[in-house]
């Protein structure tokens, strides 16, 4: 088991040289800190600032040390998810290249400040609080994401409208086009699953390609969208440039009359990434989406002025969701100097 003693050293004995099973696995307990040894990976069983063991009790691999401390596990565990402990573990580790390891020496003789019981409680409760707040604000944006959701797929009407929507193929509302009609000063356009598709220049990588080939590329132009090779997170992206794409993609045209923002958010929708994936076929290191997958899903159709009123609500959402993740990591980064501040004394702090 493991303990600190009064120097402030983590005693780390290694929890499975006591209790060995035959299956070889490492049994652990709710509030049991978790060490990676391949990788400086670190989770604690009472989820303070990581995912939450469901389990009192149970049996993980081998490849993690196991830190246990009744009393200040709490406390402990913030130390472990602490730079300074992260560098420490990283510089010690063992072995060759790929496969470095943690050494349970490394962690036995960690040293962290250890001040009187009271100062501990006090500072696993101003950590908690911080993580509490962080965790809320997170909350509130998956419940945006599920509203989004929601209105994408027509599980959830705005005010004002009804009726059934139509589900159709999505050929019968995009058509594949190439068009290899173009003045040879049009720029290279690639595919992003963030951005969509962007110039060669906003990729932040040199991008070779060959200039010869550029006679086989496709036009595409500002409302196109362009399905890309690879599906786990999409693979159907929009176009705000005019340019040129590898003959690698797809261009789709629409045929009917949209609204480009409402599919631009369809299109990464869960709901509708979960069924293109069921349609494609794999390819060793992505997944290939050919016209006719896409084209045979069925999609949403709603009435025009509905597209458009939820791409609006779900603009302003966008807008609202990237200044919340801005806060949560203006709250995470409050919580990094929290850690600095009273994990090693430089601020105290008393009930």
């Amino acid at each position: 088991m493991s303990d600190v003693d009064d120097s402030g050293h983590i005693i780390a004995q290694h929890k499975m040289d006591i209790h060995q099973i035959k299956s070889g696995l490492t049994p652990f307990e709710r509030g049991d800190i978790l060490v990676a040894k391949i990788t400086p990976c670190f989770e604690n069983g009472k989820g303070a600032n990581t995912k939450t063991l469901q389990t009192e009790t149970g049996f993980g691999s081998t490849e993690f040390h196991v830190l246990r401390n009744k009393k200040d596990g709490d406390f402990i565990f913030y130390h472990t998810i602490s730079h300074s402990f992260r560098q420490k573990l990283e510089r010690e580790m063992t072995g060759s290249a790929g496969q470095k390891r943690v050494q349970v020496d490394s962690l036995g003789n960690y040293v962290i400040p250890f001040p009187g019981r009271s100062e501990r409680r006090s500072i696993v409760d101003i950590l908690s609080a911080q993580d509490s707040i962080i965790v809320l604000k997170a909350k509130s944006n998956s419940r945006k994401k599920y509203i989004m959701q929601q209105l994408l797929t027509g599980k959830r009407r705005l005010p004002g409208f009804e009726g059934v929507w139509k589900y159709i193929p999505a050929r019968e509302i995009f058509k594949s086009i190439t068009d290899k009609k173009y003045s040879w000063d049009l720029q290279v356009l690639p595919s992003t699953q963030d951005r969509g598709i962007v110039p060669r220049d906003q990729v932040g990588i040199d991008i070779k390609y060959e200039a010869d080939s550029l006679s086989s590329y496709k036009k595409v132009e500002k409302g196109n969208f362009v399905i890309s090779l690879r599906s786990f997170q999409g693979g159907i992206e929009y176009s705000d440039y005019t340019g040129i794409v590898s003959t690698a993609y797809t261009v789709l045209k629409s045929i009917e009359k949209i609204s480009d923002e409402y599919y631009k958010q369809f299109f990464k929708s869960t709901d509708y990434i979960n069924r293109l994936n069921i349609a494609v076929y794999g390819i060793r290191d992505g997944k290939q989406i050919s016209y006719e997958d896409f084209g045979r899903i069925k999609i949403p159709y709603p009435a025009l002025d509905e597209q458009i009123a939820i791409a609006k609500v779900l603009s302003t959402a966008d807008r609202e969701n990237d200044l919340l993740r801005q806060d949560i990591e203006q709250e995470k980064q409050k919580k990094k100097a929290l850690m600095q501040l009273l994990l090693t004394g430089i601020v105290r702090v008393t009930r």
